[in-house]
């Protein structure tokens, strides 16, 4: 039996990195230094190819409620007890990639990006069921993931608010 690690060639996914066996770099410790210097916007620049998305690919199963934990065993996150004790998988986490946005004009790249985001925000439908979200706040969800002929009818205003909300 071959337990040679793959080369992660092309592979954006943290979770698939770990469980696959791919060479992965640990960078656990940015999750360290995002909660210990904290700040309300953190920009991420870097060249092509540097591993940007991966590494916002790992804050989602790390922060996100009900992902698998075990895969930050060994890595040296795992080290941070209390940090991980009080923040993985304690949160809903919406992760939006503008990638694959386009169209061959404005009304079909403002629908592809509707479908990313209605996509993403209808995965936590179980919120609606919180006491934490007040009859404003479950009509404005509602607003954003209703759906006709196919596509997503977010409002504008609502979409652009909730995201400056989020930065």
């Amino acid at each position: 039996m071959n337990n040679r690690k793959k080369l992660p060639v092309g592979v954006k996914n943290f979770e698939k990195l770990i469980k696959e066996n791919f060479y992965y770099v640990d960078k656990t410790t940015i999750i360290v230094a995002l909660l210990k210097s904290w700040a309300k916007v953190n920009v991420f620049t870097r060249p092509r190819r540097f591993g940007k998305s991966l590494n916002m690919n790992m804050l989602q199963p790390f922060f996100e409620i009900g992902r698998d934990k075990s895969v930050f065993e060994g890595l040296k996150i795992s080290e941070e007890k209390e940090l991980c004790d009080k923040y993985m998988g304690k949160f809903p986490v919406i992760s939006i990639s503008l990638k694959g946005i386009e169209g061959q004009n404005f009304q079909t790249a403002r629908e592809a990006m509707q479908y990313v985001i209605g996509s993403e925000i209808r995965r936590f439908s179980f919120l609606t069921e919180s006491e934490k979200l007040d009859a404003g706040e479950r009509k404005m969800y509602d607003s954003m993931v209703r759906i006709d002929k196919g596509r997503f009818l977010a409002e504008e205003e609502n979409v652009a608010g909730e995201f400056a909300c989020i930065v």
